[in-house]
């Protein structure tokens, strides 16, 4: 039979649903209401669509790699509490998300979330995340994965706080041995730690270093207004140098330098030196719980006297 665009708003105001949930609950029932909301309610899609609006900026950060170090995932879902991130079913189900992600071919986001769930095929990805907010009851979000991918080498990983901070790094190498895969892990720590923007100074912007350069000539010149070219240039070039050292993994100080100088590269360059090794970070990842997310501030003073109408 035919669903009606009434049919779909009516049921859409009884269950909070979605649009298309519902006219899919709908279409699957034949246009019976009641079994329609009891449609939506074993998805989980009528409690998940009146959550969805909550902040959801905890939770947690998931990496996995495969037992031959070639394929690697890092996955971020979200929930509205620390408490909930703590949870063993929450934890369970990132688990289970980071596993789907792993396998996934899909081109985007959207794309994984339609996708079958490998753990109820009865289930999309969505269907699956919806099940899931109803059970334990605040808003969640798979927020976002990555996936990489290296035959010439190795990807190493780092949980820092129980899943606050993931890192994947990716390590070219002709050698594999434990101290080469303790270097890496220690280049995972370090990702962790300082947060870089880049692998190497090859992958920077260049219309974003020529922005800063002509920003800091423009400051070296207010500084020194009689200073002669070359020494202008060399006040710019070593504050380029500076920010760089700060961005760069390869050119930030190694956080266990122990004369407190040496780089991220010298110590990759080092290790490989001593296991006559070819080793080279191509890249890596870096997912921190909530970054970029405002979170709501609770004012719960303010909220008890509103309640009691002062």
């Amino acid at each position: 039979m035919a669903i009606t665009a009434k049919q779909v708003k009516e049921l859409r105001e009884m269950t909070g649903a979605g649009m298309m949930d519902c006219k899919k609950a709908l279409t699957a029932t034949e246009g019976d209401f009641d079994k329609a909301i009891e449609f939506l309610r074993e998805k989980g899609l009528a409690t998940a669509e009146k959550k969805s609006g909550r902040i959801a900026a905890e939770g947690l950060v998931k990496v996995l790699v495969s037992e031959d170090g070639a394929k690697a995932v890092a996955v971020e879902v979200n929930a509205e509490t620390d408490f909930v991130a703590k949870n063993e079913k929450f934890q369970a189900y990132v688990g289970q998300v980071a596993e789907q992600a792993m396998e996934t071919t899909a081109a985007d986001l959207d794309a994984f979330l339609a996708e079958t769930w490998k753990f109820d095929e009865s289930k999309t990805v969505k269907e699956a995340l919806a099940g899931q907010i109803a059970i334990i009851g605040e808003n969640m979000n798979i927020r976002r994965y990555e996936q990489v991918k290296e035959d010439a080498g190795f990807i190493a990983s780092y949980t820092h706080m129980g899943g606050k901070i993931g890192v994947l790094v990716d390590v070219v190498t002709d050698v594999v041995n434990d101290e080469i895969k303790e270097m890496a892990k220690n280049v995972c720590m370090q990702v962790a730690a300082l947060n870089p923007k880049y692998t190497t100074r090859a992958e920077v912007d260049q219309d974003y270093l020529a922005k800063e350069e002509e920003i800091l000539r423009a400051a070296a010149k207010n500084e020194k207004p009689d200073a002669n070219d070359k020494i202008i240039n060399g006040m710019v070039k070593g504050r380029i140098n500076k920010e760089l050292k700060e961005i760069c993994l390869v050119d930030q100080t190694y956080v266990k330098a122990e004369d407190g100088k040496q780089s991220v590269g010298k110590y990759v360059e080092e290790v490989a030196k001593a296991n006559g090794a070819k080793i080279t970070i191509k890249g890596f990842v870096r997912m921190e719980t909530g970054e970029g997310i405002e979170k709501k501030q609770e004012d719960f003073a303010a909220e008890v006297a509103a309640q009691m109408g002062n």
